[in-house]
């Protein structure tokens, strides 16, 4: 199983050591494509390369990848584009997001048919959920 992790990076990087944590909990449900999300190095201006070979590179990522799972409490064009092309393409699409920081989370993914959103406080609670969310879609498979 191949899973596409999405999170904010030039919206922000003050989640970063949150993205390892969840990137680490989601290899024991299959291979992560995009680690490097939760890479210490990778600052908020981005990786360094040409933005079109960045955007086709994560877009055939997606496009490979089974699930997405999209942090979605540090708004992020980025992610939202990616979870706009999953739910496009109809990839089971699980979106975090931890009420507590002061945000909403817009109506587009709360509202989004095939988008299960799972509101979390801490790195902990995040076992449950990933077992809820998997195991959701390996019973339609049998």
């Amino acid at each position: 199983m191949k899973i596409y992790f999405a999170g904010a990076i030039r919206g922000g990087r003050e989640d970063r050591a949150l993205y390892l944590s969840i990137v680490e909990q989601l290899r024991e449900y299959g291979h992560v494509l995009t680690e490097h999300i939760g890479d210490a190095a990778l600052s908020e201006l981005g990786e360094v390369g040409d933005d079109k070979k960045i955007h086709d590179r994560d877009l055939a990522w997606l496009i490979e990848a089974d699930y997405l799972v999209a942090e979605v409490t540090t708004p992020s064009l980025g992610v939202g584009y990616e979870i706009g092309k999953a739910t496009e393409w109809g990839k089971p699409t699980l979106c975090l997001f931890r009420p507590d920081r002061g945000r909403i989370l817009s109506a587009m993914i709360a509202g989004g048919s095939g988008i299960m959103v799972r509101e979390y406080e801490n790195a902990e609670e995040l076992e449950n959920i990933f077992a809820e969310f998997f195991n959701s879609y390996a019973d339609k498979a049998d």
